[in-house]
């Protein structure tokens, strides 16, 4: 499926992280995943996390600034969480943040959605076609989380982000680039509420939570108040704290804690 893929040497690897180059048509080029698989024998079809990050960074962002397998190893070892591997793709690294969207020729929905996990899945041996599939992020990761799990509730189990956009023109608070480069053919998949209103009866379980000092806390707060209105189940939170990765490193874990309900 893939023409070349590369991948870091164990010998040199460390914390259980390694990395993968692949080249894909969906990028026209090369992308990046990070990915965090726990070192416990003889693991088999364990469930994978693809885990979005925010506009400016790439597939090194969790790892290194909220040290998130670090976290998730953490649990596995108190036995908080059962074995899973996180998949921490880059988004592409169009503008500022390419918004996990297809666009500009390139398709960044499917390279979240097709590519990562057929990439993981052919590279690390504990993960397989039976393993359950679940996605988070935050920020733009967020809006890539909760629009890509409810328009793909058929692929992923579950759904948390964190501090999420939850429109696409709120992408305008953090970028460069005009919106007009997002332009979308079905003008529907730019909000998070109409995608979860036109799917309200195949969703997946939905979480989502926000800082009360967030810019973005209003956006969150309404896209909670609607999904109530239209009674669509859901879970949503609001902790103490900004945007920042403060927050996200302390509050990764509600994510993970979430998808372990699922895991059978």
């Amino acid at each position: 499926m893939f023409r070349t893929i590369e991948k870091s040497n164990p010998a040199f690897e460390s914390n259980h992280l390694s990395f993968i180059t692949v080249k894909t048509k969906n990028l026209k080029g090369r992308g990046d995943i990070c990915i965090f698989v726990p070192p416990v024998e003889g693991l088999k079809d364990i469930p994978l996390v693809i885990l979005l990050h925010g506009v400016y960074g790439s597939a090194w962002a969790w790892s290194q600034k909220a040290g998130v397998h670090l976290t998730a190893w953490d649990m596995i070892q108190k036995k908080e969480l059962e074995p899973m591997a996180i998949a921490m793709p880059s988004d592409g690294l169009w503008g500022d943040g390419s918004g996990y969207l297809p666009h500009n020729s390139f398709d960044f929905e499917k390279w979240i959605v097709e590519d990562v996990p057929r990439v993981v899945v052919e590279s690390v041996g504990a993960i397989s076609e039976k393993s359950d599939l679940y996605i988070s992020g935050l920020s733009m990761g967020g809006f890539g989380a909760l629009r890509l799990g409810i328009k793909y509730s058929d692929k992923f189990k579950a759904v948390s982000a964190h501090s999420s956009i939850t429109e696409l023109e709120q992408m305008s608070l953090f970028v460069e680039e005009s919106l007009n480069e997002y332009e979308q053919i079905n003008k529907q998949e730019e909000s998070v509420l109409e995608m979860a209103l036109d799917r309200k009866e195949h969703l997946p379980p939905l979480r989502f939570d926000c800082g009360t000092e967030d810019l973005l806390i209003e956006h969150n707060r309404f896209l909670h108040q609607q999904l109530n209105k239209a009674q669509i189940a859901h879970e949503y939170e609001e902790f103490e704290g900004g945007h920042e990765w403060d927050y996200w490193q302390k509050h990764i874990k509600d994510s993970l804690r979430f998808f372990n309900k699922f895991i059978n």
